[in-house]
């Protein structure tokens, strides 16, 4: 046995009927004579000696492939998915269409039936529903809002909303949840989640196998919680100032993920806790652009995400920063 496996030229004969003539392992102990265990050492020796070198290549783009490897690795995130950027579509209606296409076909995979997925707001997660993809075979989830969000601007991109629309795209069904976002006291906040009405909602928040989440920043400009008015231009530059890079779920963190400085308006938040999302199993952060990058870090070092899906742009930038 030992003279076989160490037999070069019959290793190399071995090697060559498996990838260049794809014989199964069956037929190459038939057409050399030798046994089936033989034939696997020999293919195993083949690699170790170079006479075998696989070779992956990504069939969209290598260095997507790469990047999203250095990145998994360096934040320790499970997965990453990377998409090229594109021009906006409509205005902010639609962000990117690309970055769409990557988090619903990234759902369609992972997701399974009967499964519970919370939803958060914004513009983000509207591009999602919006993007022309089609899901090839249903898959029967409950969607969930994890913040509130009532009022008559901007419904479009309220989580009860968005919710209908994945379960319209996912052919699964939803929940509603009728509550303010912020609510102006605390003890308003705690008072109103002990209804049974909306434990009903809470409660589930427990069952979720996955989240998809928008990740904000506090620019005056292009911040979503500023356009719904949950807070105004003087208070979102406190934060500001307070270091705020990013907010998730209408929580804002600083660099570093943490949220003590904006307590005060955090625990106002509607919707679930930052306790229940780290328990997420699939935590789904969704991220276009290079003014991103902050937010996308903060996110990550927080742990409020462990999926980012973010144009080429977000992530080169990403690496840039954290180095």
């Amino acid at each position: 046995m030992k003279k076989l496996i160490d037999d070069v030229r019959l290793i190399y004969k071995c090697c060559y009927l498996y990838y260049q003539d794809n014989k199964s392992q069956q037929q190459i102990c038939n057409h050399l004579g030798i046994s089936r265990p033989t034939v696997s050492r020999m293919l195993s020796r083949g690699k170790e000696l170079g006479i075998v070198q696989i070779e992956l290549k990504n069939p969209e783009n290598v260095m997507y492939g790469k990047l999203e490897q250095d990145i998994e690795k360096r934040f320790q995130l499970q997965e990453v998915n990377i998409v090229p950027s594109s021009p906006l579509v409509g205005g902010s209606k639609l962000i990117n269409s690309e970055l769409g296409r990557g988090a619903l076909h990234y759902m369609e995979r992972v997701l399974h039936e009967g499964d519970y997925v919370g939803v958060s707001m914004g513009f983000a997660i509207q591009n999602i529903v919006r993007t022309d993809y089609f899901i090839s075979e249903k898959i029967p989830c409950t969607f969930i809002p994890i913040v509130g969000g009532i009022g008559d601007s901007l419904l479009e991109i309220h989580s009860n909303y968005l919710t209908q629309r994945f379960a319209s795209l996912f052919g699964g069904k939803c929940i509603q949840f009728f509550s303010p976002a912020v609510f102006s006291q605390k003890e308003v906040l705690q008072g109103f989640l002990q209804e049974q009405t909306i434990r009903h909602v809470t409660q589930l928040y427990k069952k979720l196998n996955l989240v998809i989440m928008g990740i904000g920043i506090p620019n005056t400009q292009n911040s979503t919680i500023l356009r719904t008015g949950y807070v105004d231009k003087t208070i979102l530059q406190t934060f500001t100032e307070k270091g705020a890079v990013g907010d998730i779920a209408l929580r804002f963190f600083d660099i570093n993920g943490n949220m003590d400085p904006f307590d005060e308006f955090n625990s106002r938040v509607s919707g679930i806790s930052i306790g229940e999302l780290n328990e997420v199993p699939y935590r789904v952060g969704v991220a276009s652009g290079p003014q991103k990058a902050e937010a996308v870090l903060g996110a990550i070092r927080g742990k409020y995400i462990n999926v980012l899906i973010a144009d080429i742009d977000c992530a080169q930038r990403l690496l840039e920063i954290s180095e």
